[in-house]
């Protein structure tokens, strides 16, 4: 195609529409040649034989609202035919934005506004129709010069209002010129108009604030009379219906509580209302909204402060059931229950325009408030941010783009016809046909099969996304929980669907519907869960022990605080409930999670959970993204703590559900806690550095230890971190308002770091923390200069410190700092040592722990005979030994696995290593799993029957005995391994 700004619609191809009769073809031949005898263009047009002629023929007869405008003002084809298209209309666009504008100055009469409005705006609505039905513009292009248009008249309108107000002495404005400019008056565009979406009839949806503070009032207590009075002017100039037509029909029903509400509505009485009482359609509205006219800075700043409402931190889950029952009433009105083509309401019918924009905007407040990128306006803009955010597949993205701008097309050709405000399609044949010719097709059963099968797709994609109501058969039985006593027939049905207790199970269930729990006292709730009873009670019953799984879901019901959102989440989620079906069978600490702070949930919905794997990267996308916005130490830390406890159980969902294995959530959970903590220690540090000021050349820097500091953290775990700091020397204090010196300092800094980690806040802990491996343990300061824990480490450190420093790894800090540290814990580590002494040390210690820890029994992972700590000693001990070998052999940041796959080819039998290696992969998924799922022992004879089945599945093994009988065997050889590698 042509440079855009060179199109004209004497470029029109051949064939592009052919007319609708030859009746109304000669009517149209016959305008044409009156329209001739004024405009030598259009006599020329008429001699002619070129696609042009055909195409302003065919286009006259298949629009009569064409037709009349061209009956009406000849020269508007003209200017159409001659002008290139795209200038012509940016002039157009430029005429209505000054149109307020007199010739010498000041304004034009309101009139005269008017008459240059309704003109304007039907010449570029009649180019763009032609353009559109020439195919020179698709429905984007249509849909943007309308939306252009819309803003050019309402800001102008607004421009004379306010300058009106100026010249009566109403108002005092800060530029003459333009009036706008500070005024504080804001006048957002909803709907289409907001995304750049109308159509050739569309009503425009504003919704107008002020702001008193802006100061342009004489009397401030006048503004909500001066500024009505201004809108029913605006309403009455746009919509009014004159000789010329009407510029846009004006609807500013969208406002806070329009019912008892000014037309124009003070900002902080907007917010408060938002904030307490903004309902749901409200925030879906909202995504669509922008500054169009008025105060655009103003505007732009009251989108900022309405965000938090629009795209919640937390979901809303209830918001998803809201959305979508407006969507039922919708298709409640007769018509709409199905999809055909003659009558069907391509806007609100099924497979309509509306799903397309419900689809989009649902997940859009599901996600936009942890995914900024989401929180766009346009409806093919949400579809492509959605498919990049991995929320839709990419399929679906192209099918609902295609559909979408097919079905708008379809609203336009229907609109045309006579300028009328619809969506639907004729229900007769010829009328039908009209539409077909204007859509390019041929005939109507083309169209029909085409229009047909865009429905059908985005009634599919709606459909999966909302309406998966799974129920139970008719056949299945009764499930009735009225009335005080059980319903024998219910009883049954409890029975079949696999539940032993079915009387108790029943009491259970009328308890929710009785509203006794605080979850279940709005009848919203009881409802939403009635609706979710059926599924939920096949989904128990299909699992081992249904009684004791559905107990367990009646505790965690019993802790919530409200039932809503999560009642709603299950019902327009049949995966999730499957899931949490799952947890409540085989996972008591993750149902104590979910209760205690249900929002931990917010982040299953995303549809990547289980196909992403919780990487570094991923994982620190997601933070910064999470953290973005927040300004004070206190929302930082606030919002560190809901990341780590969503992002834990979601790493525990993924090993619940098989998708990671027990290494690999090991180093999830410790990629999750590093970047953690690095976040919380730059928020300690710039909070240390308001107070006190900076210590001159001050450091500081991390150094996991243990678990954390060798990739093998569980869902429980503490942190062990040793802080080492430096600075420069010959200062006695630090520089701020409150200085200090350089022991208090970074004792200080260390002390606000725990109480950042460990101190319970609303939102929890992040983790507790253990500082029991730096210098001198507890005896010793929380903070070490680098120099100190150098000497310390070289001179008078134990084996067993030199152990735990080969598990040590730098996790965030100055980057010279860890280099310097680094290079310290090398030197220790590098130093050739007496391997007896070492062999000596190590046992002892085994035997010290054993002494003062026995195991519990076989389940105990940790400390059995063979277990994890011996496998862990063995790998430290190789460590020691290593340099006196001479092999330079360097642990610090590998796991327990990977030192010994290093060190093992070297200083290790093979049988042992193979030993070693295959018992510790079995012993870290066995513990990853009990730790995940229960607080405390795991005990085989208490422990869910849920937890059970993971527990074998995690061991490979066919039932628990076997596990058992597989564990004693793998530890009894590991023990006997361990004696001999050692010498002990």
């Amino acid at each position: 195609m042509a440079d855009r700004q060179e199109l004209r619609l004497a470029d029109v191809g051949p064939d592009v529409l052919r007319p609708l009769s030859q009746t109304e073809n000669k009517a149209v031949l016959a305008l044409l040649k009156d329209a001739g005898r004024q405009h030598q263009a259009i006599a020329d047009l008429l001699a002619s034989d070129t696609p042009l002629k055909a195409f302003v023929t065919a286009a006259l007869t298949l629009s009569p609202y064409l037709r009349d405008v061209t009956a009406l003002d000849p020269a508007i084809l003209v200017d159409a035919m001659q002008e290139p298209l795209v200038p012509l209309l940016e002039e157009l666009v430029k005429t209505a934005r000054t149109a307020w504008r007199g010739e010498t100055g000041g304004t034009v009469p309101e009139a005269e506004l008017m008459t240059r409005l309704r003109r304007t705006k039907r010449k570029l609505a009649y180019v763009v129709a032609m353009a559109d039905l020439a195919r020179q513009f698709d429905a984007r292009d249509t849909t943007r010069w309308l939306s252009q248009m819309a803003d050019a008249c309402v800001a102008a309108t607004i421009d004379h209002l306010l300058a009106q107000a100026h010249e009566s002495g109403k108002v005092t404005l800060v530029d003459v010129d333009n009036p706008s400019a500070k005024s504080g008056l804001i006048v957002l565009g909803m709907g289409k108009l907001g995304a750049h979406e109308l159509n050739y009839s569309s009503d425009i949806d504003l919704v107008v604030f002020f702001d008193p503070a802006a100061g342009i009032l004489k009397n401030p207590e006048d503004a909500t009379e001066t500024f009505g009075r201004m809108m029913r002017r605006l309403v009455r100039i746009l919509q009014e219906r004159t000789g010329d037509g009407y510029v846009f029909r004006t609807d500013l029903r969208l406002r806070p509580d329009p019912g008892s509400t000014p037309l124009a509505v003070p900002v902080e009485a907007a917010l408060i209302y938002y904030e307490g009482r903004g309902q749901n359609w409200e925030r879906a509205a909202y995504i669509k909204a922008r500054p169009v006219a008025g105060d655009l800075e103003a505007g732009a700043g009251f989108l900022r402060e309405l965000t938090p409402f629009v795209f919640r931190k937390y979901l809303d889950y209830a918001a998803i059931a809201d959305i979508h029952s407006i969507k039922r009433q919708i298709h409640a009105h007769k018509g709409h229950g199905a999809i055909a083509i003659k009558g069907h309401n391509v806007k609100l019918g099924r497979g309509g325009i509306r799903e397309i924009e419900f689809f989009a905007q649902t997940q859009q407040l599901i996600a936009g408030g942890r995914m900024p990128a989401l929180r766009v306006s346009g409806t093919e803009a949400a579809l492509a941010e959605l498919a990049k955010a991995n929320w839709i597949d990419e399929p679906t993205m192209r099918e609902l783009t295609v559909c979408y701008w097919f079905l708008r097309d379809v609203e336009h050709r229907i609109q045309m016809v006579h300028d009328e405000q619809t969506h639907v399609l004729p229900t007769s044949e010829s009328e039908l046909r009209r539409i077909a010719l204007m859509c390019g097709f041929a005939e109507t059963t083309a169209f029909a099969h085409e229009l047909e099968t865009m429905l059908r797709t985005v009634e599919k994609r709606y459909a999966r996304l909302f309406e998966q109501e799974e129920k139970l058969s008719a056949g299945t039985g009764n499930l009735v929980f009225t009335g005080q006593k059980d319903d024998p027939d219910t009883l049954k049905t409890l029975k079949a669907l696999g539940f032993e207790r079915p009387a108790d199970i029943s009491r259970v269930i009328r308890t929710w519907h009785y509203g006794r729990y605080r979850a279940t006292q709005s009848a919203e709730a009881r409802e939403r869960l009635t609706e979710l009873t059926p599924q939920l009670l096949k989904s128990f019953g299909e699992g081992k022990r249904a009684d004791e799984a559905l107990l367990r879901f009646d505790t965690f019901i019993a802790g919530l605080p409200a039932g809503i959102q999560l009642f709603s989440l299950l019902g327009n989620n049949p995966a999730l409930l499957d899931l949490i079906v799952n947890i409540m069978s085989a996972a008591p600490r993750l149902a104590d999670i979910i209760a205690a702070r249900p929002h931990v949930f917010d982040g299953m919905l995303d549809p990547g959970l289980m196909v992403e794997l919780p990487t570094r990267d991923y994982l620190a996308q997601r933070l910064q993204s999470f953290l973005t916005g927040a300004r004070h130490y206190e929302e930082i830390l606030d919002r560190l703590r809901i990341f780590a406890a969503e992002q834990r159980f979601l790493i525990g969902i993924r090993l619940l559900t098989g998708s990671i294995g027990g290494a690999l959530a090991g180093r999830a959970f410790t990629d999750l806690a590093g970047l953690v903590i690095s976040a919380a220690l730059e928020a300690v540090c710039t909070e240390m550095e308001a107070a006190h000021g900076q210590f001159p050349g001050g450091r500081v820097v991390l150094a996991g230890m243990g678990k954390l500091g060798s990739f093998e953290l569980t869902a429980g775990s503490d942190v062990d971190l040793i802080l080492l700091y430096d600075h420069d020397d010959g200062y006695l204090e630090s520089s701020g308002p409150k200085p200090l010196d350089a022991t208090r300092y970074f004792t200080r800094l260390t002390q606000r770091l725990i109480a950042a980690l460990s101190a319970p806040t609303a939102e929890g802990v992040l983790y507790e923390v253990d500082m029991r491996l730096r210098p001198s343990g507890n005896k010793g300061p929380v903070a070490t200069r680098l120099r100190a824990f150098e000497k310390y480490q070289k001179e008078e450190a134990w084996t067993w410190e030199h152990m735990a420093l080969s598990r040590a790894r730098l996790i965030c800090g100055d980057p010279d700092l860890m280099a310097d540290a680094e290079r310290i814990i090398a030197e220790v580590l590098g130093q050739a040592r007496d391997k007896a002494r070492i062999a000596a040390d190590v046992a002892e210690m085994r035997g010290l722990i054993e002494k003062e820890k026995p195991p519990r029994d076989i389940w105990d992972f940790k400390l059995i005979p063979g277990g994890l700590i011996d496998i862990e000693f063995i790998a430290q001990y190789l460590a020691l030994i290593a340099p006196g070998h001479g092999i330079e052999a360097r642990t610090n940041g590998l796991s327990t696995a990977e030192a010994l796959q290093a060190m093992g080819a070297d200083l290790l039998d093979p049988n042992d290593l193979e030993l070693c290696l295959k018992t510790l992969g079995l012993l870290t998924d066995l513990s990853q799993v009990t730790r995940l799922c229960i607080d405390g022992a795991f005990d085989p004879a208490t422990v869910p029957a849920g937890l059970l089945d993971l527990i074998c599945r995690a061991g490979d093994a066919p039932d628990i005995k076997a596990l058992e009988a597989e564990l004693k065997h793998r530890t009894k050889a590991v023990r006997k391994a361990f004696s001999r590698i050692v010498e002990a």
